[in-house]
């Protein structure tokens, strides 16, 4: 079988609008309107093609903890909606997908505005089963705070 590529609806919006930062907080607002809890961590897309997504949200007081970090729950967040915006824009057209399970790991309090990647070098081979789709989490320093394996399962459309 070969590769047909993504028709998502997301992937069209940010090819159209994607290289404005009125853009990019548009396609933001697109996929929150689809998928209404990812709206608590506001996220903004920085960087969103096939096989890879980066997703930016600001330390505010609505994502901290008791000890004014970040808290792990709004990473959790991020690392869904990067992992799964990811696989919606890389996946073969005639395949669809459902998170399943997530494990995560913490390296760090995270301190700073935090932004979510996700890269599949492969997507294109991505076939019906489960998957893993990682995230990293890295604060404004560059460091990595967090860490996700998300599994995901992909089925063929009916």
């Amino acid at each position: 079988m070969t590769y047909s590529p993504s028709k998502s609806p997301i992937l069209s919006l940010w090819k159209r609008h994607g290289q404005s930062s009125f853009g990019r907080w548009l396609v933001s607002q697109a996929v929150c309107i689809k998928a209404p809890y990812f709206r608590t961590i506001k996220p903004r897309f920085r960087q969103l093609e096939a096989g890879h997504v980066e997703v930016f949200f600001k330390k505010r007081w609505g994502v901290t903890n008791h000890i004014n970090t970040v808290h792990a729950i709004a990473m959790c967040n991020a690392a869904e909606l990067a992992g799964g915006v990811c696989l919606d824009v890389s996946l073969d057209s005639n395949h669809r997908w459902i998170p399943v399970g997530m494990e995560v790991k913490y390296h760090k309090m995270a301190k700073t505005d935090l932004t979510a990647t996700c890269r599949l070098p492969n997507y294109q081979s991505i076939t019906a089963g489960d998957m893993v789709t990682p995230v990293i989490v890295r604060d404004s320093d560059g460091q990595e705070v967090f860490e996700a394996n998300i599994t995901m399962r992909v089925t063929r459309k009916k």
